[in-house]
């Protein structure tokens, strides 16, 4: 009994050699004792019975538990074999590439796996940049990255990780993975609208076999363009279409810039009928509504621009611009300036007053606009309020501000920023003119308080920033000014109402002449109707040139600026100002429009110091060059002959760079 006691129980498995369990076997094992001696005292054969059984119970549980604790050690043993293996395994057999460096960037070890994309090449203690300077650049580049990363090396998507204390590379291929993403991508669903922007105007003095061919050639042709690029075309009306691509069909039509443009623009300019296109396209979300609409917006976008032009669009990203290479040809009805002309009275007598405003530093065109919409006001009774800021004007606009005196019922109406701001009510109508970005509002603050009730009357091409609920928009590209815009109206005005008088008819006359360069640029037959009629009901030419007279250090500055061009290319004249010197921005875009006057040049940048720290660029061209899209790569905008931008942060050296680089991009 000793010894069964002294050496089998020590033999108990690991786990009942634990303090707890082992003090609750030998309490066990005690109290059987126990009950064994106190049957002893009762009955000596009772107690013998039970101590024999107790012997037996403690030698078949020692035993058992034995067995019990060999089979566990033995399991435990296999596991432990079976889990190094496995990591020995996995570390050389798994499809995951292992590579060891040492502090010299040599390998030390690769796993067979990792192996195999270096071919039969022996890479154990060569650097790994004469093994593979692509593989070398990524470890360089990531070895900071903490955690995994998508990385291109070579025809393979790899996932890569770097433990840098221990020199130690981890490289996935998801090479699969990420093909199924990329067609998942690709297949996204793209809506796009095509519109045929003049074709009414065209086709009217037609006869019907003309019209019938003209149809014809450009539904062949679309539908031949569709068909080259697995597009579904569908006709809507006589000037309306409607595409269905994949996203990988656009990615091709952006490739080729969407020739079909200029395709159908010069054959059919060849037959005297020059047609143009606009395409609104969208993609980019799951929701087919959602892009129907923003393919709409996107064509209205285009249309707003002047029209021959694409642009595509994400619900959430920034428009991208291709085309737009011709000047927008001027319409041969007035039937849009009547119904416009309409409009603008209806939501008139809505309001309790108006006000009207131009863009920040106005010019000619922006203050005579606002005369006029003051005007088209008081014809309807109505009070209309001009918001201008008349702290820095440039001469010409202080001119006519000085001149205003004489009409103290108009310029009674001259408002600070911050006075509109105090009368504007719920119930106000805010005109916007000669611009539509709202960030070049004469007060930003004025538009946000009655964002929910803008008009909008702009001859400038449309850009994305826009505002977002407007009640009316009567952007003309075509135009030559907006006080020609504004001059069409007064034709459907009421005959009984006071007419304009000869301040405001000869503002806005020299609003026409200014932006037009003397009738040379942008000028069409109803320019020359529009200034007829100002000059009809009084507009002074005498007045308009002492407006348009330069001060002794405007006309410095400009042939300085001039004085300092230089040539990029044959046909491109650029002036930068000095670098701590302030420029007039007006002085800096009438050297833009000298410069034009040299023979050979198609286009021309001057770029100077503004008042406010940004640097301004004014571009200018004869149309022959679209200077828009180089500004609205610069976050500017404008027309095809006549753009501008501001940039904040840089220097004129850095402006200087960043203009020549998309300027190059063009040229390209």
């Amino acid at each position: 009994m000793k010894q069964l006691f002294s050496k089998d129980l020590w033999h108990l498995p690991a786990f009942m050699k634990n303090s707890k369990i082992r003090l609750i076997a030998f309490f066990l094992l005690a109290m059987s004792l126990v009950c064994a001696v106190m049957a002893f005292l009762v009955n000596p054969i009772l107690g013998l019975i039970i101590l024999v059984m107790v012997v037996l119970t403690v030698v078949v549980a020692s035993f058992t538990l034995k067995a019990i604790t060999e089979d566990t050690n033995e399991y435990i043993s296999d596991l432990s074999y079976r889990i190094k293996r496995g990591e020995q395994e996995a570390l050389i057999k798994m499809p995951i590439g292992i590579l060891f460096l040492n502090e010299r960037n040599e390998v030390e070890w690769v796993n067979p796996y990792l192996q195999q994309y270096f071919g039969n090449n022996e890479v154990l203690g060569k650097p790994l940049a004469e093994i593979d300077a692509e593989l070398a650049k990524l470890v360089a580049e990531n070895r900071e990255n903490k955690k995994p990363i998508e990385v291109s090396w070579g025809q393979y998507k790899l996932q890569l990780l770097i433990q840098k204390d221990i020199h130690a590379i981890y490289l996935m291929d998801i090479t699969h993975y990420a093909e199924i993403q990329q067609h998942d991508l690709d297949t996204n669903v793209v809506i796009g609208q095509v519109f045929l922007d003049n074709y009414d105007e065209i086709t009217q003095s037609l006869n019907d076999k003309a019209v019938s061919n003209l149809s014809n050639y450009v539904t062949n042709e679309l539908s031949n363009w569709a068909k080259k690029y697995q597009m579904y075309l569908k006709r809507i009306d006589d000037d309306h279409f409607f595409i269905l691509a994949y996203s990988s069909v656009l990615k091709r039509l952006e490739d080729n810039k969407f020739k079909i443009l200029d395709r159908i623009r010069e054959r059919t300019s060849k037959q005297n009928l020059p047609l143009t296109l606009s395409i609104g396209i969208s993609y980019g979300d799951d929701d087919l509504a959602l892009l129907a609409k923003i393919a709409q917006s996107n064509l209205d976008l285009a249309l707003g621009r002047g029209g021959d032009q694409v642009v595509v669009k994400t619900p959430d990203g920034e428009a991208r611009f291709y085309g737009g290479k011709t000047n927008p040809m001027e319409k041969r009805t007035r039937v849009r300036a009547r119904m416009i002309s309409q409009a603008l009275q209806e939501l008139m007598n809505q309001t309790d007053q108006i006000f009207v405003m131009g863009h920040k530093q106005p010019d000619m065109d922006s203050v005579g606009a606002c005369l006029g919409i003051r005007r088209i006001a008081a014809m309807n009774q109505k009070k209309c309020w001009i918001v201008l800021d008349q702290e820095k004007l440039h001469s010409d606009v202080a001119r006519l501000m000085d001149e205003l005196g004489q009409y103290p019922e108009i310029k009674g109406t001259v408002l600070t920023p911050e006075e509109a701001e105090e009368k504007a009510t719920e119930q106000s109508l805010l005109i916007m003119v000669d611009h539509s970005k709202p960030s070049i509002s004469a007060s930003e603050e004025l538009y946000q308080q009655l964002s929910n009730r803008v008009m909008v009357i702009d001859h400038h091409r449309r850009g994305e920033e826009f505002p977002e609920n407007p009640i009316l928009v009567y952007i003309e590209p075509y135009a030559s000014s907006t006080c020609e815009l504004i001059t069409e109206m007064f034709e459907y005005q009421s005959r009984e109402s006071e007419p304009i008088n000869k301040i405001e008819a000869t503002a806005m006359l020299t609003g026409i002449i200014i932006d037009t360069k003397s009738f040379t640029l942008r000028t069409g037959t109803r320019t020359f109707d529009a200034a007829s009629y100002l000059r009809s009901v009084g507009a002074d030419s005498v007045l308009v040139q002492h407006f348009m007279k330069e001060n002794v250090n405007n006309f410095l500055q400009r042939n300085h600026l001039i004085d300092r061009v230089e040539f990029v290319g044959n046909r491109v004249a650029l002036c930068v100002g000095e670098k701590d010197k302030v420029y007039d921005p007006v002085t800096a875009a009438q050297a833009a429009d000298s410069l034009l006057n040299v023979s050979g040049v198609d286009a021309s940048f001057v770029v100077t110091r503004r008042a406010d720290g940004r640097i301004g660029i004014s571009a200018r061209s004869n149309g022959e060059a679209n200077v828009q899209v180089v500004m609205e790569q610069l976050g500017g905008g404008g027309h095809l002959s006549n753009a501008a931008t501001q940039l904040s942060e840089v220097t004129i050296e850095e402006a200087r760079a960043q203009l020549l680089d998309v300027i190059q991009q063009h040229e390209e």
